[in-house]
């Protein structure tokens, strides 16, 4: 049977509010009470908790409404637990640094996020001494290649950032396992979209910022995995996201879970948005970026792994040759057009526009930056869903001629 996400979600147990309302109360407290004293050893022991004796401790460990956050997270990537973080690279270096030790080697995607490409080409190495091998992960091969004995996990996005290549999930998976290594999979990009999880991969990362919020007002992030992995984070004498201390705030959990029920609709519209603007670009003759095209090199293999209904992302690029052109269509298309804003992130309800080389890919130096294609006048779009799409597309074609790219509008 297909994996469904949304049938998952609603398939969890509604937490009630403390006096019955129809939302989960905020549990705000920072500390918890035991009935009984002899309780508390058993809690710093792991021997019992919100399983099992429905006990918490402390605000850094367990809360309860981020607890129920969780859970939702859980059941939407299909995974046996998880649990929440204050941002997405607070959950990325508490994953990763819970799996290696001094000596231990990561193979990694080459095109990542930048402050993960940060993490990993020189967090990792300068400070714990754990090397870090870059690849395309497209290409399984290279991945195989680039394990070692002191490989202990694979890491990639389902869909790269910023320049969207699909990675094989099942096959990483496969390789990972074959040496003993963890996979991990960053699905920011793809929520809903793709379930990694039930491709073989071992722990999901989410930046909740982006589309699970959609609001831009919350930062927050998400780990998923096995109950013996989400444990050994959560161990209060050993787990990195307890000890690192990267909490998540009881309220932003509780924002958070409002935003779950509506993600299917808005991953929909972002989806249906970008890929009727790719294939308009393409058109043009624009070089476009957009998995839901036939002709991008990730699509056949994107269309294996997705769940049916959500589209192929919120999220397209274009290639304007140089990056004073890219800074020129953007500010045309905020100032002028109030289309959308020059502004990082992504999976906003209005559209977010970035010249990724000099923005969220600057921590890549030029060398690293061509190695991973990502070229100067690159622009990411992160198309949001307000307005009426034709208006929307009228002005996005207009600051294409401002700035040179077409002649004059396309008619009809």
């Amino acid at each position: 049977m297909t994996f469904d996400p949304i049938r998952s979600l609603a398939s969890v147990r509604h937490e009630f509010g403390e006096h019955g309302g129809v939302n989960m109360s905020i549990e705000a407290s920072t500390t918890f009470t035991v009935m009984e004293a002899r309780t508390m050893p058993a809690i710093f022991a792991g021997a019992v908790g919100p399983d099992t004796g429905g006990c918490y401790l402390y605000g850094r460990h367990f809360n309860p409404t981020v607890y129920t956050l969780s859970r939702y997270l859980a059941a939407m990537e299909g995974t046996e637990a998880a649990y929440c973080a204050a941002s997405g690279m607070g959950a990325i270096s508490s994953a990763v640094i819970q799996l290696v030790r001094p000596g231990d080697e990561i193979v990694s995607a080459r095109t990542v996020y930048g402050g993960t490409h940060a993490l990993f080409e020189k967090f990792l190495p300068e400070h714990m001494g754990v090397k870090v091998i870059f690849v395309d992960a497209s290409d399984t091969e290279a991945v195989r290649a680039a394990m070692t004995d002191k490989t202990r996990a694979v890491y990639c996005e389902t869909v790269s950032n910023p320049t969207l290549t699909v990675v094989d999930i099942p096959a990483l998976a496969g390789i990972a396992h074959e040496r003993g290594a963890t996979l991990i999979v960053d699905n920011t990009f793809a929520p809903l979209i793709v379930s990694p999880a039930q491709l073989g991969a071992d722990v999901v990362i989410h930046s909740m910022t982006k589309f699970i919020s959609g609001g831009s007002d919350i930062i927050a992030g998400a780990v998923c995995g096995t109950r013996e992995f989400i444990a050994s984070l959560m161990d209060p004498n050993g787990g990195s996201l307890m000890l690192l201390g990267p909490t998540m705030t009881p309220q932003s959990a509780f924002d958070l879970s409002l935003r779950l029920p509506h993600l299917g609709m808005r991953v929909r519209e972002h989806s249906a948005r970008a890929l009727l603007f790719a294939e308009r670009l393409e058109g043009l003759g624009i070089p476009v970026w957009y998995p839901g095209l036939p002709g991008h090199a990730g699509h056949d293999r994107l269309a294996e792994m997705l769940n049916p209904g959500f589209g192929m992302g919120g999220i397209f690029g274009i290639d304007l040759g140089a990056r004073d052109t890219a800074f020129e269509f953007m500010d045309y298309l905020q100032n002028t057009h109030a289309f959308g804003y020059d502004a990082v992130s992504l999976g906003y309800f209005e559209s977010l526009m970035s010249c990724s080389g000099a923005s969220t890919s600057s921590e890549l130096s030029d060398e690293e930056q061509e190695a991973a294609g990502i070229r100067p006048g690159f622009v990411r779009v992160s198309i949001g869903y307000t307005g009426d799409v034709e208006d929307r597309w009228a002005q996005f074609e207009d600051a294409l001629t401002h700035v040179g790219a077409i002649a004059t509008p396309a008619k009809g």
